[in-house]
């Protein structure tokens, strides 16, 4: 094991809400997804923080100075801190009226606000505010120009207000996200917002299916029948698209993905979030971390100072096994071991 310390590992907590509810299995308590964060242990190494998402019963977007200043508290308990938030901006699509395009934007407003107490607190060295279009991509199909020109419009006033509050915003590659449902269409998303302060969150599973063509079969990278055993075709179409992405990437996912995709819940289908350890991963974690935290000439960009596991819609009896996250936590230090650095 190196003397790296940086990145900064940190483990989301929104897994214990995205996929579960009514129609599905429960949610799994902040609390204890705090302390499964913080009991998790590799050779004495733990995790340093956790990345939020601002959600019920999680968390509530329209928390008090002093409820976010509890909050902060106890997290600090646990000896961790905070990284990015995610805005729960759902059920306002950003390419919607012109009513839900500002309560998509007010949404944005209230976790900046999260975030910058969170800052002022010192519990916040890094981290930005994640969001996505909150628009499904057979939505965005029936006016790709018009809705693309909406989306961006939307993400720029934002953009705008989360500069603000001092905030950089990062655009979720996720397949289910219409406007982000290849890496083509989210590149031409994220140019056609034009502020600087506008970046992209890159994570591991879902930027996999962005490869394969998943909901825009004209933007595959990897060909139509591809044999995973040869892993020369995947290395050349994961270059492809971090070349064309990484420029733009601000927040980093790990994860693993065994080519497939899974909702649970209201979620819809996704790239699937596989266990750190399950052998029908089709990605080499640590070494493919190293496409998007090294630049093409394999020079670490030092973009990221900290980076995130995220792992949604796992069984909750996968949840709460204390060795998930203790193998979470060693992928994650494999990560940092191959691509971090001292300071």
């Amino acid at each position: 094991m190196n003397d790296n310390n940086y990145p900064k590992l940190h483990n989301a907590t929104w897994p214990g809400l995205v996929g579960k509810g009514p129609d599905s299995e429960p949610p799994i308590s902040f609390d204890s997804m705090l302390e499964m964060t913080a009991a998790a242990d590799v050779n004495g190494v733990k995790f340093d923080g956790v990345d939020l998402g601002l959600m019920d019963p999680h968390i509530n977007i329209n928390s008090s100075d002093d409820d976010i200043k509890r909050l902060a508290d106890k997290i600090a308990s646990h000896n961790l801190v905070v990284g990015s938030l995610v805005a729960p901006i759902w059920g306002n699509p950003a390419m919607g009226s012109k009513e839900e395009r500002a309560q998509f934007v007010e949404m944005v407003r209230k976790a900046c606000h999260v975030g910058k107490v969170l800052r002022d607190l010192g519990m916040r060295p890094s981290g930005v505010v994640r969001i996505d279009s909150s628009s499904s991509p057979q939505e965005w199909d029936a006016d790709p120009t018009g809705n693309t020109k909406l989306i961006a419009q939307t993400f720029r006033e934002a953009c705008d207000v989360a500069a603000g509050y001092g905030e950089k915003l990062a655009a979720e590659g996720e397949i289910c996200w219409g406007g982000m449902q290849s890496w083509r269409t989210m590149l031409d998303t994220l140019e056609a917002v034009d502020r600087p302060n506008m970046g992209f969150q890159a994570d591991m599973s879902h930027t996999l299916l962005y490869t394969m063509g998943y909901n825009r079969e004209q933007d595959r990278i990897l060909p139509a029948g591809y044999d995973w055993q040869d892993r020369q075709v995947l290395t050349d179409a994961l270059k492809t698209l971090t070349d064309a992405l990484r420029p733009w990437t601000i927040d980093f996912h790990v994860a693993q993905n065994d080519g497939t995709v899974f909702g649970s819940g209201s979620h819809d289908k996704t790239g699937r979030h596989c266990q750190a350890l399950d052998p029908n991963g089709k990605l080499d974690v640590a070494n493919d971390a190293g496409f998007w935290l090294r630049d093409s000439n394999g020079q670490l960009t030092k973009v990221m100072r900290h980076i995130c596991w995220d792992g949604c819609m796992f069984p909750n009896s996968v949840m709460t096994n204390q060795q998930t996250w203790n193998d979470i936590l060693a992928t994650m230090i494999n990560v940092r071991e191959k691509h971090g650095w001292r300071e």
